[in-house]
């Protein structure tokens, strides 16, 4: 058994102080959290592969923007990309500037780096027709089918998150109303309006989903596995990839690219920005904002395609 050092002690410490600063301050979601702790994580392992010697003797306050540096570099060397690169040193960053504003370290030792440049990048987005021969290739046959075909209903028809969708309850859910209540990123909630198309999908699976054996904390969920548990973000990711090779769709699509389609064909058919944004989620409109240039190109491709000299 390798013994605990200062450093590691001094680090699970600050770690766990940040983690519950990002909880209760900054109202940051469970998946933000862990995505935040797998990047520091990785960074003390690559200290500790470095040097490792001096690792063993390395305190928080002795980190520098040559450590952030190299461990970035090898980040680089591994094939990540330049947003990769930019969301890890964001955290590092964020992690820094807390322990400076604690007073357990003099200096953020980010805070000369330069984010990496990650350009602009557009979402993927599905036609409407493409959604139609998706929503058509399902196969209402087999159990599962009619459960799978509506999670993309869902999914598109209310433009959610894959972790919202998994995490959604019966008790948010308000058909006669037409609304259902989403709790998203740092738990702040909103309501969204639900189709009819998404309904409809809805009362054909539940009969299947009510045969299943479903143990009491799980009977709130809406979408279950065979097991009667709750859908895995991972387990929606791998259906809506498989169907979109069944359905021959020729671009890599993942659950968010039904968000993205959900903003786009929006904005495309007038829908205010600030609607989008509050349908979304978004703190910032200028997260909403990427839409509208989708729509530019859209109607660019729209235009270009039907002129005689393009």
């Amino acid at each position: 058994m390798k013994p605990v050092t200062g450093m590691d002690r001094e680090w699970t410490e600050a770690t766990s102080d940040f983690l519950m600063y990002l909880r209760l301050e900054r109202s940051l979601s469970e998946n933000t959290r862990k995505a935040y702790l797998q990047d520091i994580t990785r960074f003390l392992k690559q200290l500790k592969a470095y040097a490792p010697e001096q690792a063993a003797l390395l305190r928080l306050s002795d980190i520098t923007a040559k450590h952030i540096e190299t461990f970035l570099a090898e980040v680089t060397r591994s094939g990540s990309s330049a947003r990769t690169q930019a969301r890890i040193l964001s955290g590092l960053n964020a992690f820094f500037r807390f322990l400076t504003m604690e007073k357990r370290i003099a200096s953020n030792p980010c805070s000369s780096i330069d984010t990496p440049k990650t350009g602009r990048h557009l979402p993927v987005v599905l036609s409407v027709r493409e959604i139609e021969i998706l929503l058509e290739s399902f196969d209402l046959s087999i159990p599962e089918g009619h459960r799978n075909k509506a999670i993309v209903e869902v999914l598109y028809g209310c433009g959610l998150r894959v972790s919202e969708l998994t995490e959604l309850k019966f008790s948010q859910m308000f058909p006669k109303q037409g609304f259902i209540r989403v709790l998203g990123k740092g738990d702040k909630q909103r309501l969204v309006p639900i189709g009819s198309h998404s309904l409809k999908a809805l009362e054909l699976y539940y009969p299947w989903r009510n045969s299943l054996n479903i143990r009491s904390a799980h009977e709130d969920y809406v979408f279950l596995n065979h097991y009667g548990r709750p859908l895995s973000r991972n387990m929606v990711f791998l259906m809506v990839r498989h169907q979109a090779e069944k359905a021959g769709l020729k671009k890599t699509i993942s659950p968010h690219t039904f968000r993205h389609s959900f903003a786009t064909h929006l904005i495309e058919n007038g829908a205010d920005l600030r609607v989008v944004q509050e349908m979304l989620g978004h703190s910032s409109i200028l997260t909403t904002e990427i839409y509208t240039h989708l729509d530019t190109a859209f109607w660019q491709q729209t235009v270009l395609s039907h002129h005689p000299r393009p």
